[in-house]
């Protein structure tokens, strides 16, 4: 017999108040029952997303969010912006290409934010861009970037931006109105402790006047018809229904607990992490003063294989934590510490990985990383 534990990225476990939803009888969609459901997840979303701002949501991943504001906001022949700092960075501009977007691509160096400055400037020599793309906290590297300054920076200009918040929503900080982000995107599987399938996008007055004006094609993402169906309570398509009342409940959960407190656990757990991760001598790999609080990023031992880590913890302790991805891809490990993730899941993480670094013959003290994150957990601290 085994248990599993799941600390990735991405789907992260879920609440089994949550899961148990997912089993009752299901309910018809265009049924005044399932109204009642959708005006609470609307309502909801909007609390987590910090936000007056129309807010829709489709059956659909992550990415199909991401690439509806392109279908959305912009016409073929456009240009835009994409401040990238990793993998999730990239498929902004990967989409952007598909729908005959032309890209102007601010890369910066994998583990370290996008810098603001180099947006103001391009900014400033590029009047026509129409929008700004980058992301809340980049998940193939570990880093947040500062939307609150590049807020302040686009606001100024024609220009919308657009962010994936797909792994940071509800786990780190961030505050749609205050910050003048115009589009958020985000989805179900990672700090709303739900399954994948269902995904969620806020929209600006100031982006508003763009999806009136777009030329992409559009059909399922089209907004006009989403926002239509909102207030009619309901969405345009067959929704993932289950999922829908799912939702329901863990932003009952999100709401009880209050964002803040939410905060400031995930950040205390990232702390927890990054140092027990030290004391098994592995080098962090995000810039510590830019990581996010939502997953850390660790350098694999030299003379190790990044996927043999994740495999032997998988296959022999039921643990899963994630590898690295593309041109990280056996370089780095990725542990989650959000939305349902707690200490003592971290604390059975560590062990597992004491044993198996040491088996694949890294210099390990046994008890060394549970200790520290032991210590660091028995701190009191009344934010928590």
């Amino acid at each position: 017999m085994k248990k599993y534990f799941l600390l990735t990225p991405g789907p992260t476990p879920i609440p089994p108040q949550v899961a148990q939803k997912e089993s009752l009888p299901i309910l018809h969609h265009r049924t005044d029952e399932f109204g009642q459901v959708f005006v609470e997840v609307i309502n909801g979303l909007k609390y987590v997303f910090q936000t007056k701002n129309e807010t829709l949501l489709m059956t659909s991943s992550g990415t199909g969010a991401m690439e509806s504001t392109v279908a959305n906001l912009l016409s073929p022949g456009d240009e835009v912006i994409v401040a990238s700092s990793g993998v999730f960075g990239d498929r902004w501009a990967k989409i952007c290409d598909a729908y005959g977007i032309k890209v102007i691509k601010l890369d910066s160096e994998w583990g370290r934010s996008v810098e603001p400055q180099n947006i103001e400037e391009t900014l400033r020599s590029n009047p026509k861009i129409k929008a700004v793309f980058t992301t809340h906290t980049e998940t193939s590297t570990g880093v947040v970037n500062d939307l609150k300054t590049i807020g302040e920076i686009v606001d100024k200009t024609e220009a919308v931006l657009v962010i994936d918040a797909i792994s940071g929503l509800g786990a780190q900080t961030l505050y749609t109105d205050d910050w003048k982000l115009d589009v958020v995107v985000s989805g179900s599987q990672k700090g709303f402790m739900c399954a994948p399938g269902l995904a969620f996008v806020c929209i600006s007055p100031k982006a508003w006047k763009y999806v009136e004006t777009a030329k992409c094609p559009r059909f399922y993402w089209d907004y006009r018809r989403m926002k239509k169906s909102v207030s009619e309570k309901q969405t345009p398509f067959t929704p993932a229904v289950t999922l829908v009342v799912s939702l329901a409940e863990s932003l009952r959960m999100i709401k009880e607990e209050g964002l803040e407190k939410i905060f400031a656990r995930t950040h205390k757990l990232a702390t927890v992490t990054r140092a027990a991760l030290k004391s098994l001598n592995l080098k962090l790999f995000a810039d510590e003063k830019c990581a996010c609080d939502v997953l850390t990023s660790a350098m694999v031992p030299d003379g190790i294989e990044g996927g043999k880590i994740v495999k032997t913890l998988r296959q022999e302790f039921g643990i899963s934590i994630a590898g690295g991805q593309e041109k990280l891809k056996g370089k780095i490990i990725r542990l989650a510490h959000m939305g349902y993730i707690d200490q003592f899941d971290l604390i059975v993480g560590f062990a597992g990985l004491e044993i198996v670094l040491g088996r694949l013959g890294h210099k390990v003290e046994p008890g060394r990383a549970v200790g520290v994150a032991e210590k660091i957990l028995g701190e009191h601290d009344k934010n928590v």
